[in-house]
């Protein structure tokens, strides 16, 4: 058990995961109330609950707090947003590379690190992807065609796993995920490897190799789909 398991109410409840999953920091409107919030779309947390584990939500913090907060989780979900900062990884800002986020950058890296130091079980979606490859030194294309759907809209494309990784455990055929980004992996971070390949070469999945832990990072969103098994393989191993 990596962290201070939590149970659900009543004596026969089951024992249960506690998975922290990062949060946006946005302007929004419910109600009477127009507030700065901390957002998670409800598929984050209906995903995590379908795959077995408790999910938290992790709204952006100053960073000493990441390393006892993630030492109080079983796992950590680095979830999907806006662009990292170009100048996390040395690059000068494309005109087509989105708004900085500088609060989620730095606790979201802050949080990377620390299950990493830990070894406590890390997911990274989308964004979480391309940071975890950032916090371990390497670089992204800050603008591709042909991820994204309409405005606003997921698309599907085929991924393709890498025979022998920890991701083709997981899902050992080809499958269609739903998708919607418009950066992705470069350059890979020191220690990490491909898991799994689009048509166009583009990379979908990282991992750290067999023994480095229990780290993955997908390029699409699972939790925009039905299948749970990518989520499932963090769960049990948040478990122990």
């Amino acid at each position: 058990m990596h962290g201070m398991r939590r149970t659900t109410d009543g004596p026969d409840a089951p024992d249960r995961p506690l998975i922290g999953v990062s949060t946006y920091l946005e302007s929004a409107r419910w109600g009477v109330w127009e507030l700065e919030a901390a957002l998670l779309p409800e598929g984050y947390p209906r995903l995590v609950r379908a795959a077995g584990g408790l999910a938290a939500m992790l709204p952006p913090d100053e960073p000493a707090y990441a390393a006892p907060t993630v030492a109080r989780l079983d796992a950590v979900v680095i979830a999907g947003g806006p662009d990292v900062e170009p100048s996390r990884y040395g690059a000068v800002r494309d005109a087509r590379c989105g708004p900085e986020a500088r609060a989620r950058d730095d606790w979201e890296l802050a949080l990377i690190e620390a299950a990493l130091a830990s070894g406590t079980p890390l997911l990274g979606i989308c964004r979480g992807m391309q940071l975890l490859n950032v916090a371990l030194g390497g670089t992204l294309v800050q603008h591709l065609d042909g991820h994204a759907g309409t405005v606003g809209v997921f698309g599907r494309h085929p991924v393709k796993p890498v025979p022998g990784s920890l991701y083709a455990e997981l899902v050992p055929e080809e499958a269609s995920v739903p998708a919607y980004h418009h950066q992705a992996v470069d350059r890979l971070g020191a220690g990490l490897v491909a898991s799994a390949y689009a048509e166009d070469g583009t990379v979908e999945a990282v991992e750290l190799p067999a023994g480095a832990g229990w780290v993955l990072g997908v390029q699409w969103h699972p939790e925009m789909g039905g299948d749970l098994r990518v989520m499932a393989g963090l769960v049990r191993a948040a478990g122990g």
